[in-house]
């Protein structure tokens, strides 16, 4: 085997389970499998009202539940990630069925896995530690915001209305509910919203979703109210899996709509597993392997007429919560749902969309952690500015958008805060064994100045116009040893300065120069200006003896023998 070949192995091995996996199954599996039981339960509703919300129907979401959960558990980078439908995977996907169509998301879900699986063989995942927090809080209020907004039609019992702005949507909802009030179904959604939130609080292991929504069911079917439309037929089973969707011709157009979905899934997936890996001790997930498990999960599903698929952080949290210690209670999660696919598809299909509507209003409520969003706003005007701006674009736009928004702007105001950290000041000169003559003369026609800092295209203009402003001197000695980076601009604005001062007749001597940076001033031309007739010293001193000896020649300074 080349080494090349071996390499690539030892890449695709990393990214499979091993043997420790499987300790970790074998450790507690009773706590495993109960806790799986409990967040199927919990995820039930959750998978059937995402599928409805995403327009593929809540066989799509159930599918999803089922394939991308077992295969996520069993080849994601978490022992306790929960994956499946998800409320913000369903706003991005909402346009792309009214664009697209139906097939259009399944293909995109599979480009989508693709490119999560090269991710991971990329080893991209560490780069998700660099998302800012107000990103993460501004990203998860807007999302929040989309899955209520998304539920007012069916809790209003009118039809969807046309369009793929949640904004012009949810009007539009209103203003037919106002025309023909259909206030069973609000009556559902409201009392479904309001056991979960009080049944939360009052006895948190108690999945109130799963208890509203059978309560639900159990009253529109008993009181025969035809108001409360249900679910409709589902398939007792999963579809056989095909790639009948799938449109070569279409794939170009429908590359942008997959990175979209491939950045969100992703972004949440890790976020998801970040999560989880807070709320326990001894956890910690492995990010290349969840995109991994992320990718393949998400080409799978679309072949059983799924929808992409992320980490869920509700799903995960429960999963932690009720005691999970390993991937095999995800597993049983996925293999629970399953056997409900299979044994009470006609049950499930009588339950009323208004009170899935209320699961997912409930979800949303929920979603928001007021104390975080305050901690967050209080923290400094650049966090709370972040976090609208995100939470904004979150609504306004889509996700994807939203968090490059909210990346650029953290960037620019990072940038900014650092920029601000370089300083260009100027110092007093050692008297050493000069003479106070000698020492007079020294500060007459030398100045010192210590660069502290970054000295990059933040803020290297401002660097130059105070150095350029110097006057009535001689010499000036940049030290430089507190440079911490410098870029090419900042090397270009060096350069610019040392000849500018040139010009004026006045000569520049560096000390201090790293390593590091020489490289950099070397490719733009600076190095070789402060190399010149030995303009380069590593020490101050040795910058200061060499200015004295200049000024010497130039009939300035004293020479030794005048003394």
């Amino acid at each position: 085997m080349t080494p090349r070949i071996s390499r690539a192995w030892a890449r695709i091995t990393f990214l499979l389970p091993g043997r420790a996996d499987l300790a970790d199954v074998r450790r507690d599996p009773r706590r495993d499998l109960l806790a799986g039981l409990t967040v199927a339960i919990v995820a039930l509703p959750l998978a059937l009202g995402f599928g409805v919300s995403s327009g593929l129907g809540a066989e799509a979401g159930l599918a999803t539940a089922v394939v991308a959960g077992a295969l996520a558990a069993v080849f994601g980078g978490s022992n306790l990630q929960v994956s499946g439908p998800t409320g913000a995977m369903t706003v991005v996907l909402v346009p792309i069925v009214a664009e697209y169509g139906p097939t259009g998301v399944l293909t995109v879900g599979l480009m989508a896995g693709v490119m999560l699986v090269t991710l991971a063989g990329l080893r991209a995942g560490k780069y998700m530690q660099y998302v800012p927090a107000p990103v993460v809080e501004g990203f998860t209020l807007g999302i929040a915001c989309v899955i209520g907004l998304q539920q007012i039609p069916n809790a209003l019992g009118v039809p969807r209305p046309e369009g793929d702005r949640i904004l012009v949507v949810s009007w539009r909802a209103v203003e037919e509910f106002a025309k023909a009030p259909n206030w069973t179904a609000v009556g559902f959604a409201v009392a479904v919203a309001v056991v979960m939130l009080g049944g939360a609080r009052w006895r948190p292991t108690i999945p109130f979703s799963l208890v509203a929504v059978i309560a639900a069911t159990l009253v529109a079917q008993l009181a025969g109210l035809d108001a409360a439309k249900p679910i409709g037929d589902l398939p007792s089973g999963l579809p056989a899996p095909s790639l009948s969707f799938l449109d070569p011709g279409a794939l170009g157009s429908l590359l942008a709509p997959a990175v979209a979905v491939a950045a969100l899934a992703a972004l949440e997936s890790l976020l998801s597993a970040s999560v989880a890996d807070g709320m326990t001790v001894g956890q910690k997930h492995d990010p290349d392997r969840e995109l991994f498990g992320q990718g393949l999960a998400n080409i799978a599903a679309p072949l059983f007429g799924g929808v992409p698929a992320t980490g869920a952080i509700a799903r995960t949290a429960v999963n932690v919560r009720t005691g999970a210690t390993s991937r095999l209670a995800a597993l049983t999660h996925a293999a629970i749902l399953a056997v409900i696919v299979f044994a009470a598809a006609p049950l499930v299909s009588k339950i009323p969309l208004a009170a899935l509507a209320g699961v997912l209003l409930a979800t949303a409520i929920r979603m928001v952690e007021v104390g975080s969003l305050r901690a967050m706003a209080g923290a400094t005007r650049s966090d709370a500015l972040i976090l609208v701006l995100t939470a904004v674009a979150t609504l306004a736009l889509d996700l994807v958008y939203a968090v490059i928004i909210g990346l650029a702007v953290a960037g620019a105001l990072a940038l900014r805060a650092v920029a601000k950290q370089a300083r260009l000041d100027q110092v007093p000169l050692d008297r050493g064994d000069h003479s106070a003559e000698e020492h007079a003369l020294l500060a007459e026609h030398i100045v010192a100045y210590r660069i502290d800092g970054p000295l990059f295209f933040a803020a290297a203009h401002r660097f130059l116009l105070e150095l350029t402003e110097v006057a009535d001197v001689r010499v000036v000695i940049l030290r430089l040893s507190r440079v911490s980076t410098m870029d090419a601009t900042g090397a270009l604005v060096l350069k610019d300065a040392v000849e500018k001062l040139q010009r004026r007749g006045i000569l520049v001597l560096a000390s201090g120069i790293r390593a590091g940076q020489r490289q950099v001033l070397d490719s733009v031309g600076a190095l070789e200006l402060l190399r010149h007739d030995g303009r380069d010293h590593a020490t101050t001193p040795e910058a200061i003896r060499s200015a004295r000896e200049h000024l010497e020649l130039a009939g300035v300074m004293p020479t030794a023998g005048g003394r």
